[in-house]
């Protein structure tokens, strides 16, 4: 079984910044993406920056020059810097990886339980 556990939500004002994490715990084998979506109120999940599997990232255009995603490999985490909030950011955010896992290596699909950003003065 694999996990994914975040945390760092929280309320913010418009301009501030917030860091979010994400754990990978587990019988992993291999970690092929991992990033982070998000899904605001009345809207469909939307993905907001991912590491692809040969280690690149993309980023939403929204997004692109004020969150960054960076991680440790050794702790299987990673984490998502979000500078210059803005009101339409509000969001629950939730942590995605693609796996390897287990001694039979089978693919899997992993979210976390989603955490709250909420941006407003």
């Amino acid at each position: 079984q694999v996990q994914l556990v975040e945390s760092g939500g929280g309320l913010v004002q418009p301009g501030g910044s917030l860091r979010l994490s994400c754990a990978a715990s587990g019988d992993i084998y291999r970690i092929n993406t991992m990033g982070w979506y998000r899904q605001a109120p009345g809207k469909q999940r939307e993905l907001v920056t991912i590491y692809t599997s040969d280690g690149s990232t993309n980023y939403l255009d929204f997004v692109k020059g004020r969150f960054t995603i960076f991680r440790d490999n050794a702790k299987n985490t990673v984490y998502l810097q979000m500078n210059s909030l803005k009101p339409e950011d509000t969001a629950v955010y939730y942590c995605n990886s693609l796996v390897v896992a287990g001694a039979q290596r089978v693919d899997l699909e992993v979210w976390g339980q989603g955490t709250l950003v909420t941006v407003s003065s």
